[in-house]
């Protein structure tokens, strides 16, 4: 801790002297005059006065800075605060006239011969310069109030930045926490309609969800996983839905490897094939189908989840969709689409279009054009 405050203020003053030894150059060059016959000579001289002035302005600099930041929440009391900055200016002009009577030699213009430094030499010094002194320190004054306002402003910005992005995170963990009972229910009462007439497989299915759940818990941590992980999750989650209907459902996979290592949030296929089932195959006697398709294009990922709209209208409050839809807008602010579409010949289509962001090169099993029936 103290290393940094001690490399701060070496910073603040290597800074504040340059910036004054440029300055004091400047205005020297166009005051002062360069004896050609003694070019160096009095180019030297020159520099020898710039940096004697500007030493002595960058003294003051960063404690006047350092005092601005301190003091400034005082500032509330407006009429105490500015009569202290204007006070501030006496021992500033006094300070800074005493520096520059010490290390300027006294040179007397009439006898063209450097005198003896004496207290009157310095109140002199006083009641010439004290004006662009004064100056001077009111323009330090301005600039520590507007850097300090622009810190805090600064800071202001990265706190509410880092305020939302926590607000989002926490939202999204609430849409995930949601999401887990809503499928977590559904695939119990899936698993309680085997009990009494197939125990065997309502105990298999019971397995299997929890390995499904121990999936879940494990991505916990992630928003965004491969394609290739979340077809997997998806496969298992309908591998368990397919001991709930056997052959009355259908699945079909027609997923392009290339698209294998694309980004895609996790869970995100779940609640749409999930969707798919209860207004598909679970509504309809004769039983249903599940086809789902992936293509790139353009820097585009569509994935599209089909089925069949069974002839009962399922009673569910579609809390899956929202969640997505939800989830979609915190992740990709409106990057991301989900559409919604049920054709003539009873047939729903689910479209999701994501960014087509790429993730590690992955192998998989192929899926394409595979019925996994």
């Amino acid at each position: 801790m103290k290393w940094r405050y001690l490399r701060g203020t070496a910073r603040a003053y290597l800074m504040s002297i340059a910036f004054w030894f440029g300055l004091a150059c400047l205005m020297g060059s166009q005051y002062g005059v360069l004896n050609r016959q003694h070019l160096w000579s009095s180019f030297v001289q020159l520099l020898g006065m710039a940096s004697v002035r500007g030493f002595a302005l960058a003294l003051w600099t960063p404690p006047i800075f350092y005092l601005v930041g301190k003091y400034l929440n005082f500032s509330r009391n407006r009429w105490s605060y500015v009569l202290a900055c204007v006070l501030g200016a006496v021992p500033f002009v006094l300070l800074h006239s005493g520096i520059l009577w010490a290390l300027i030699p006294q040179f007397d213009d009439v006898q063209h011969v450097y005198v003896a430094r004496t207290f009157h030499s310095w109140l002199e010094i006083i009641r010439t310069a004290f004006a662009d002194q004064i100056f001077i320190y009111i323009a330090m004054v301005v600039a520590a109030h507007a850097y300090e306002y622009l810190k805090r402003l600064r800071r202001e910005e990265r706190e509410k930045y880092e305020y939302q992005q926590a607000l989002v995170a926490s939202e999204l963990q609430a849409l995930k926490m949601q999401l887990r009972p809503h499928f977590l229910f559904n695939t119990l009462h899936g698993i309680a309609t085997l009990v009494d007439g197939d125990s065997k497989s309502a105990r298999a299915m019971i397995v299997k969800l929890s390995d499904l759940l121990r999936t879940a818990l494990d991505r916990d941590q992630v928003d965004l996983v491969s394609l290739q992980d979340e077809l997997r999750f998806a496969k298992e989650y309908l591998d368990l839905e397919k001991m709930r209907f056997g052959n009355r459902l259908k699945i079909e996979w027609l997923i392009p490897p290339a698209t294998y290592g694309l980004l895609v949030p996790q869970m995100i296929l779940q609640p749409l094939v999930e969707n798919a089932i209860r207004h598909g195959v679970s509504s309809a006697r004769e039983g249903g189908w599940v086809e789902v398709a992936a293509t790139q294009r353009d820097g585009i990922l569509e994935i599209q989840v089909r089925n069949n709209v069974g002839s009962k209208t399922s009673s569910g409050t579609g809390v899956g969709l929202r969640n997505t839809q939800a989830r979609l807008k915190y992740l990709y602010s409106g990057d991301a689409s989900l559409h919604l579409t049920v054709s003539d010949d009873r047939t729903a289509t689910v479209s999701l279009i994501l960014p087509a962001l790429n993730s590690q090169p992955a192998t998989m099993t192929r899926h394409h054009g595979q019925n996994v029936a």
